[in-house]
């Protein structure tokens, strides 16, 4: 397998964290910027990163697997780039040509980061599928992006894209990846000549389409959003580069503990799919786990043991509830609350540059190998950051594992910006924001209080499956995302809604829902809610039961023998959820203030049609399916 020369290293660390340069329209923060780290590549593509990470160094554990009992193999930076470059031959033998899409439908699998790689060498445009699709949402992304190969997981996923394949003429190729689809790429690839990959990388550029990746489709169709090699460079140079405490090496780390981290978010959503590119780029040893549920995930944690974690806020809440409900079991509820208000405030004493007082810190100090260890035992034991990222975490969490010893870092971005566009920074963290420009990016709050952004890691527009082609988005270059913020004094960037979300209430008050039912998505008994209001006298809010938090719940009260329709309206529940409501409350005026709320015995899930597969809201369907519900908690107040 040849291997050329590099067309660029690994990103440098920074000598400083950068600070934002801002714009101020009537005393108020409109602008804030920061100039790149990390210069865009001329040349080259993602496709080259196995190769030049195999040429500088072989024997690096880039990867490991976890095999039949449990135990994790390592595999080795040349060991991945000669594989990649097998099944990039394989894809040349089957007939698929530069720019053709492929298509991958699978959990988080070392399969998935490995066919990534191999279809870039290849010259192809990979197009991620959940794997909780729908046969009509396969159906549609699988028409429009034209693609002509798909890999799915399992014979199940199979079926589904078979029983959709007289609509899909442009689909040649089928492979099954528990039923061998990489080897028998392998093998079709074995009388294909070196030189023909080789030459297919050397077409690409860093202008070169990389990736479509389909939003959820919360309001309709989902759409393809174009990302190009340097959009990915753009967004994991400078985010490495930022957060170098994170992505650097055993030998630069104080611990001496070599970066690694487990992959469990879907490798289907821009966010996880960035890191991988990113773990692969700054030579950070990488697992993959398939799910973000129960025992699998805490077992897998404790084996693989990783340095830091990509999560979305709803896997750091239940990691808190869990621990919480585990005290309150041995009868040390009282005890965990107070080593959570000592974190929170330590948190808080740290993040604002301020050093604790004495009588925190050893309030802290005692907590520790009571509480905090016991924390970061259940995420392996090794980490010390999170990368937090898809909803906003809030305060209260964040400064929590903050004073439990892992650093959050939190992120905000969109699939249309290759992940993230802001991010926490790594000295004076402002909780309850979610972060700073990240390097090479600029942020403008419109007039309206719309975000806007712009940088190199902003898509090329939206896929027109008609021309084949990118339709650019802007004419300026600035993206308006359709959320709602405001700037503050030194550029952070607070998120306060949607614009479309935005509830306009008959008395003509507006209400950003997001706050509150961030606030609320955070009790232990929680696990959605949605705030409405829009057209009504007052804000209320429909509630549904986390399952783990209501199953502890009901042992510790006694009442397993009452059905869940008996429980939602149970006067004991009730009042505990009254109480998480008040305290929501407390974040807004009374006009927006939620007066009313319903407990749904039902839950929302993505096979209930109420939430995308990142766990996003589907606003629409809930108030179209909860209607009689609604009007009976109206009626009920009057």
């Amino acid at each position: 397998m040849p291997v050329p020369e590099p067309p660029h290293g690994p990103t440098p660390e920074p000598p400083t964290e950068p600070q934002p340069e801002l714009v101020r329209v009537d005393g108020v923060v409109r602008e804030a910027s920061v100039p790149a780290l990390v210069p865009p590549p001329r040349r080259g593509s993602l496709a080259d990163l196995p190769y030049e990470t195999a040429r500088a160094e072989p024997t690096a554990a880039l990867f490991s697997r976890k095999g039949p009992d449990g135990t994790w193999t390592d595999v080795t930076a040349a060991a991945f780039a000669a594989e990649v470059h097998s099944v990039a031959r394989g894809l040349v033998a089957q007939g698929l040509r530069p720019g053709d899409r492929l298509a991958l439908m699978a959990r988080t699998r070392y399969e998935w980061t490995l066919l990534d790689f191999a279809a870039w060498a290849a010259g192809l445009v990979t197009v991620p599928l959940y794997p909780t699709s729908s046969s009509y949402q396969i159906r549609w992304i699988l028409q429009d992006s034209g693609a002509a190969a798909c890999v799915v997981e399992d014979a199940a996923q199979a079926r589904l894209v078979s029983n959709e394949r007289r609509q899909l003429p442009s689909l040649g190729h089928l492979w099954v990846l528990d039923t061998g689809a990489v080897d028998q790429l392998r093998k079709a690839g074995a009388r294909v000549a070196d030189e023909a990959v080789t030459a297919r990388r050397g077409l690409l550029t860093p202008q070169t389409l990389a990736t479509l990746i389909y939003t959820s489709g919360t309001t309709g169709r989902p759409k393809g959003c174009a990302l190009t090699h340097a959009n990915f460079f753009a967004e994991v140079d400078n985010a490495v580069a930022l957060l170098h405490p994170v992505f650097r090496s055993a030998a630069k780390s104080a611990t001496k503990e070599p970066a690694s981290t487990l992959l469990f978010l879907p490798l289907s959503h821009v966010f996880g799919r960035m890191v991988a590119v990113g773990c692969v780029r700054a030579r950070v040893r990488v697992g993959h786990a398939p799910s973000v549920e129960g025992d699998e995930l805490l077992a897998d944690l404790a084996g693989f043991r990783p340095t830091f974690l990509l999560a979305i806020p709803y896997v750091l809440e239940k990691v808190f509830h869990t621990a919480r409900a585990t005290a309150e079991r041995a009868g040390r509820a009282a005890a965990f609350d107070r080593a959570a208000t000592i974190a929170e405030r330590y948190g808080r004493s740290t993040a604002s540059a301020a050093r604790p007082t004495l009588g925190l810190r050893a309030a802290h100090a005692l907590y520790e190998p009571l509480v905090y260890k016991r924390v970061r035992a259940a995420l392996g034991g090794r980490v010390r950051h999170i990368i937090s990222g898809g909803s906003s975490l809030g305060a209260r969490l964040a400064e929590f594992y903050s004073g439990a010893g892992i650093e959050v870092y939190e992120g905000y971005g969109l699939t249309e910006t290759t992940a993230a566009a802001t991010v926490t920074p790594l000295h004076g963290p402002r909780p309850g924001t979610v972060g700073r420009p990240l390097p090479g990016t600029a942020v403008r709050i419109a007039r309206d209080g719309e975000i806007w952004l712009k940088g190199g890691h902003i898509f090329a527009g939206y896929w027109d499956a008609q021309r084949g082609v990118a339709l650019p988005y802007t004419d300026d270059g600035w993206f308006p995302t359709g959320d709602l913020g405001a700037l503050d004094d030194e550029g952070h960037l607070r998120i306060t809604g949607r614009k479309k979300d935005m509830i306009v209430t008959s008395a003509g008050k507006n209400v950003a829902p997001a706050p509150l039912e961030d606030w609320l998505r955070a009790h232990p008994l929680v696990a959605q809610c949605m705030v409405l209001g829009d057209d009504r006298p007052y804000v209320s809010a429909l509630v549904t039961l986390d399952h783990e938090g209501l199953l502890h719940w009901r042992r510790m009260r006694h009442k397993d023998h009452l059905a869940l329709w008996e429980l939602a309206r149970d006067p004991e529940l009730l009042a505990v959820v009254q109480r998480g409501v008040d305290d929501a409350n407390r974040l807004v005026s009374r006009a927006e203030s939620i007066r009313a709320f319903r407990i749904l015995s039902t839950e929302w899930t993505e096979a209930s049609g109420h939430l995308t597969p990142s766990l996003k809201l589907k606003r629409r369907a809930v108030l179209r399916d909860f209607a009689k519900e609604i009007e009976e908690m109206y009626d009920n107040q009057r």
